[in-house]
Formats: structure tokens, sequence, C-alpha cells
């Protein structure tokens, strides 16, 4: 083990927390002001003068939150990537090292789908999340970099972990959206949006998007779930054993399966297909936070 590689991913990582935290503020301060921006042209000066004041504000504030995100995703990956050098190998020998892919795929996820739909109101709920993730990684879930067990020394851990963080971080951007509908559905049937979610794109939109990010990625979790048993079959000699990570995770195709059946056959719209996407979203949080630190089986790489 290379421990200054190891020193420097540490670093890494603290300094994208810094730097997700700083995101974070401005984020909270472009929402801040959001709210007292009208969400009607109003015909007085004064009126008027408000909005356009605050409308800057909250512009330059979500300009600086998204290059701070940049820039702490780039600390993020630097920090995998050294982790990485560390070990001799991949950095998914354990939950720690998952946790901290994890949160990179998720913001970058979230960046790549910015190039194309503005989700800059969906940033203080992103940076968050990613604070969150890493420092129960760093405080709970930390481990020593370390030699990779003998079930993990294959191809395939590349190749099936590499598919299912991917498809992961797309998946839970695809429920962040889908709650967002949910709240905004929520408000507009009392009344109207919150000041706050004056820049927030239609419910159509939300829906549409939550739709395609599932279904761009879908194949992708067919494929790791595949992947994971001819994994099995040459490290244990059987594709499939009904161990409870292999369970929840054909749990979670189903669910997402029955998610673009329900909207592509069925016609599910709104409020259904949020709610049906977000119950198949917790079936993949629960395979990785309870199965990994509690469950039983041959899966048991947490380290915990």
């Amino acid at each position: 083990m290379d421990k200054s590689w190891a020193y420097i991913s540490n670093y890494s990582i603290y300094v994208a927390m810094a730097i997700f935290a700083l995101s974070f503020l401005a984020h909270a301060f472009e929402t801040a002001f959001a709210v007292r921006a009208p969400k009607n042209a109003d015909t007085t000066e004064g009126t008027l003068l408000t909005k356009t004041l605050d409308y800057g504000r909250t512009e330059k504030a979500a300009r600086v939150a998204t290059v701070l995100m940049v820039l702490a995703t780039v600390a993020l990956a630097f920090g995998v990537i050294a982790r990485g050098l560390s070990n001799g190998h991949v950095p998914w020998g354990n939950m720690y090292e998952f946790s901290i892919t994890g949160a990179l795929t998720f913001v970058a996820a979230y960046l790549v789908a910015l190039r194309k739909y503005d989700l800059r109101w969906l940033g203080l709920f992103i940076s968050f999340s990613v604070l969150l993730t890493l420092g129960t990684a760093i405080t709970l879930l930390y481990r020593d970099s370390a030699p990779l067990v003998p079930a993990l020394k294959s191809t395939w851990l590349v190749i099936h972990v590499v598919a299912a963080i991917i498809s992961g971080g797309i998946f839970l951007l695809a429920n962040v959206v889908a709650g967002a509908y949910l709240y905004l559905e929520n408000a507009e049937s009392k009344g109207g949006r919150p000041g706050w979610a004056f820049r927030v794109p239609t419910l159509d939109v939300l829906d549409q998007l939550s739709y395609r990010l599932v279904a761009f990625v879908f194949p992708l979790w067919t494929f790791s779930v595949i992947a994971g048993a001819i994994w099995a079959e040459a490290a244990w000699g059987r594709y499939w054993g009904w161990d409870p990570k292999e369970t929840w995770a054909f749990i979670t195709w189903v669910a997402y399966a029955a998610y673009l059946h329900a909207r592509v056959t069925v016609g599910w719209r709104g409020k259904r297909a949020a709610w049906l996407c977000i119950f198949a979203g917790s079936t993949f949080l629960f395979n990785y936070v309870y199965i990994n630190i509690w469950g039983t089986g041959k899966h048991t790489y947490s380290g915990l």
C-alpha cells in the first residue's frame, strides 16, 4: 500500500467537502432571494426594481454555486483516483470506497444533466446529499487502504461495479426529480408554486425528465445484474443463489421495469409514476445501506 497516495486521497476528500459546503451556502443564498422574487411581473416601478435586483442576485449566486460544485467534483474525483492508487486496485473494495465513488457519480450525473436542463434549483439538495454521504463515509465507514479479498480479484469487479455505480447515481437523480414533481404538484394544487420555484421547469418537464433518466440507465442496470451473475458463477460456481444482495438487486430491477412498463404500456404519468419511481429507488437505497451494513451472505465486503 502507498500511504502517500492514501493521505492525498483523504485530503482531497476533505477539500471536496469544503467546496461542496461553499456550494451549498451559495445555493442557500440563491434560494433565500428566490423566495423574495415575485412570480409575476408587476407594473409598479418599485416592484420591478426589486424583482430585477433579486433575479440578479439569484442568477449570480446560482452561477457561483455551480462553479463551486464543478470544482468540488474535480477534487472528489481526484480523491477517488488517489484512493485507487494507494490500494493498487480500483477503489471499490469496501463501503467507504463505494460511498465516495457513488457520491461522485451522483453529482456527475447532475452536472451532465445540467448541460441540457436548467436544474440549478436542485443544487441545494444535491450538495447537501453529497455532503451527507461524504461525511458519513469519513466518520463511520472509513477503512484504511487494503488489498482486495480473494473473491473481488477479478476483472468483473471493474465491469460489474462500474455499471452498478453509474446506474445508482442516475437512478437517485431521477428520484430527486420525481420527489420535486410530487412537492410542486402538491403546492400547485393548493394555490400555486412557492416563490423559490419560479425557475423550476413545468410539471410535464419534470415528469418527462425523471422518465428519461430511468429509461436511459435501465439497460445498464440490467447489464449490471447479468454481469454480477456471470461473476458469481466464476467466483462461487453458481450464477444465482438468492443471496440478500442479489435478491434486492433483482427487486430493484423488477421495480424499475414495472415503472417503465406502467409509463409506456399503461400510460401512467404524474403522481402515480413519480411515486412508483421513488419506490423503486428506495429498494436500491435499502440494498446499498441495510444489506451492505447489516445483511449476511457472500456479499459482505463493507469492511465494517
